[in-house]
């Protein structure tokens, strides 16, 4: 049961609201984070801000697998619902690359180097070591796009905390330890 309280629909702040209708519009329901958030609607509006910015750095399955292997190293069950729901149904990924960027890897050579560096920058708090970064340059990866790697991990570690602050009740199909939908 989630530990922050939720605003019943007729408490949900007039900015809050206006952001909870393009959520449910884009999901067809508002998940129980959005929900939580509302009743904070500067926490909503950051949150969901960041989201919209990061969606223009990188391609979306690389961003999905550094969700995936952050929310796995942060042992977040939420996220790794909600990121395994939308990588599958919104991002094309198969079951397979879904459990591997759980796991730091991928199907693709130049997205398995991403989850791992990813995991590594949330274990060593930002403190790779000169080989994480050069396997991850050696990849193929610019500064540019190294800095976008470690703003996407930071995005989806603030969430994995609130969730797995709050355990926020996973109202999506939950994910097995495996990593497989169900």
């Amino acid at each position: 049961m989630s530990r922050l309280n939720v605003p019943p629909p007729e408490e949900v702040p007039a900015d809050s609201q206006r952001i909870l209708d393009s959520v449910g519009a884009q999901f067809g329901f508002v998940p129980n984070m959005f929900a939580t958030l509302a009743s904070n609607p500067t926490v909503l509006e950051v949150v969901m801000t960041l989201q919209g910015a990061l969606s223009r750095v990188l391609d979306a399955r690389t961003r999905h697998t550094i969700a995936l292997a952050v929310s796995q190293a942060n042992g977040c069950g939420y996220c790794l619902a909600m990121h395994t729901h939308v990588a599958t149904k919104f991002g094309g990924m198969s079951g397979e690359d879904v459990e591997l960027g759980r796991a730091g890897s991928s199907v693709d050579p130049k997205r398995a180097a991403v989850a791992r560096f990813a995991q590594r920058v949330v274990e060593s708090r930002g403190q790779v070591s000169d080989a994480e970064l050069a396997a991850v340059r050696g990849a193929g990866y610019t500064d540019p796009q190294i800095l976008a790697i470690v703003t996407v991990a930071v995005q989806v570690q603030l969430t994995n905390f609130i969730n797995n602050l709050n355990q926020t009740d996973i109202d999506i199909p939950a994910v097995s330890a495996a990593g497989t939908p169900g």
